[in-house]
């Protein structure tokens, strides 16, 4: 078996000729400008995404109040028992599984599907937090986990004074 090296067409051709010199030569460097940006930055700005392996892994929004860190992941479809939630330090790790499967008879015909898969989302928090007081509750497919933060941890502000002349 024989290796041969990637290298980069695109260069090569913008080098040869300019990419709308050929009919189809604007769709062939969008295209390789998809599959750049995907293999050096897969998770881009993917809400739901894959992973470089294939796995899905849900959706994360992290709100910061005064008090506490707000983190919903959307899981649908993944029993609440089948979810692992830990935090060490001031990281959060989110692991689950997802078993998912849907069945459709008729007369002429049977349809099933099969979707199946484990997942795992790390978040570092920005500050620290009490970890006797982290909850998390599950409705309608989004898990929302609550981290109240350590007193000392809450940003101070500062007045502004004017200075008298």
């Amino acid at each position: 078996m024989s290796l041969i090296p990637w290298r980069n067409k695109r260069n090569e051709l913008a080098a040869r000729e300019p990419a709308d010199a050929y009919p189809l030569g604007r769709l062939r460097s969008e295209i390789d400008r998809l599959f750049d940006r995907f293999f050096t930055d897969p998770f881009g700005s993917m809400d739901a995404f894959f992973t470089p392996l294939g796995e899905w892994a849900p959706s994360i929004d992290v709100a910061e109040s005064e008090q506490e860190i707000t983190v919903r992941a959307e899981i649908p479809g993944v029993d609440p028992k089948d979810l692992d939630i830990q935090l060490t330090e001031n990281v959060l790790t989110l692991r689950g599984e997802k078993k998912e499967m849907t069945e459709r008879k008729g007369d002429n015909y049977y349809h099933g599907e099969r979707r199946f898969g484990t997942f795992q989302r790390v978040i570092r928090l920005p500050v620290d937090v009490d970890p006797e007081k982290v909850s998390a509750e599950h409705a309608n497919g989004v898990v929302t986990i609550r981290l109240a933060k350590v007193p000392g941890a809450a940003p101070k502000r500062i007045p502004v004074k004017v200075a008298s002349r």
